[in-house]
């Protein structure tokens, strides 16, 4: 029997972040682990992952980059983040067709709020079955599967967008997440059973193009932190503002570490007492692992995973235009209770086993 085969199309840039890029490469290592050929085709952006991509043992057709022509569906109203594609919808399906036709994927996995049915169709006969990865449903698809990891949310929200008999995965139980996670989530569960604040972890992106992580530094010189508290500040090696952060870093009172290109990020959270995060995929890592977090919305893509899971009582909430009241918050973050109720909680958003849920339906 020959091994299924997989084709990824996202994206990742300056603009876009590293979050729909990074949530396929997990998808992929677990159709991998059983034997399925996966492929990638990705946008040269400015701050794309394609070399990294490759050294994590995947083929990459790196598509040029070019400026966006903002296209809806068919001629219709653009799509709200058209301009991330670098092409028109069907210019990017013609290019992407090129290396399809001769493939033919069984299935062909599409992560991208700049593509939608429009482009869906055009590629149908070069695929056996699509799936979408979405979070937004704000734009018709023409797919076989769709996946929506956001606690909360429900199939119904998705009803105008999908055909009549496409399968959808909606909710936090498949998030996409690598299996370092749920391996380390006894661990991490356990040690916060006597809650203490040791260690601060500061993780805003892998772009973080707007600089929060400054912002959060210059707003940590006021806050009554332990005095034997350590910060961890974590990056992405295209983030514009790595040289800044790194000297803001040595003028905190705490010792603090500014870490790029982590590849145990897992452990570093499982080590943690609180985190101050951007509220995007990494908010279930933090769950699965139960770790307290101060969420901080970065984009309009991230209010409803953050306020979700603030309603819930698994973290605190910063919206972005308030950034300085974390001042305010981190003054009544000590030892208390408060910090194992929150761990709780967000442990029983996700347990970690979303990608090999995800994968088992795949190969059926």
């Amino acid at each position: 029997m020959n091994a299924m085969k997989v084709a990824f199309r996202a994206d990742a840039s300056l603009q876009i972040g590293t979050g729909h890029v990074m949530r396929c490469l997990t998808l992929a290592d677990a159709l991998a682990a059983h034997g399925t050929e996966c492929r990638f085709i990705c946008r040269e952006h400015t701050g794309n992952l394609i070399e990294f991509i490759r050294g994590k043992g995947f083929a990459v057709h790196a598509l040029s980059a070019g400026k966006s022509t903002a296209t809806g569906e068919a001629g219709g109203a653009p799509l709200a983040h058209a301009a991330w594609l670098g092409a028109s919808q069907p210019q990017d399906a013609a290019e992407c067709a090129t290396l399809l036709a001769v493939w033919q994927p069984d299935w062909l996995i599409v992560d991208h709020y700049a593509l939608a049915a429009q482009w869906e169709k055009a590629l149908n006969p070069h695929y056996r079955k699509l799936m979408v990865i979405d979070d937004l449903a704000d734009r018709e698809h023409r797919c076989d599967l769709l996946l929506d990891q956001t606690f909360g949310r429900n199939a119904t929200d998705y009803a105008a967008c999908v055909p009549v008999g496409c399968k959808l995965l909606c909710g936090s139980q498949y998030a996409l997440l690598r299996p370092e996670f749920p391996a380390l989530r006894p661990y991490s569960l356990q040690r916060r059973a006597k809650p203490q604040l040791r260690q601060l972890l500061i993780t805003m992106g892998g772009v973080d193009q707007d600089n929060a992580t400054g912002k959060v530094l210059t707003a940590l010189h006021s806050c009554e932190l332990p005095a034997d508290c350590r910060i961890v500040v974590v990056m992405g090696p295209s983030a514009p503002w790595l040289g800044e952060v790194q000297q803001q870093a040595g003028q905190l009172p705490w010792p603090t570490k500014v870490m790029v290109n982590v590849s145990d990020m897992a452990q570093l959270m499982a080590d943690s007492d609180l985190a101050i995060g951007a509220a995007g995929a990494t908010s279930w890592e933090r769950c699965c692992l139960g770790l307290p977090t101060v969420l901080v919305v970065l984009a309009e893509n991230q209010r409803l995973i953050a306020r979700g899971l603030r309603e819930a009582g698994a973290a605190w909430l910063i919206e972005r235009a308030g950034l300085e009241t974390f001042k305010v918050i981190a003054k009544h973050v000590t030892v208390s209770r408060c910090l194992v109720d929150m761990s709780a909680t967000a442990a029983r958003i996700t347990d970690g086993l979303g990608a090999s849920r995800v994968a088992s339906y795949m190969r059926v």
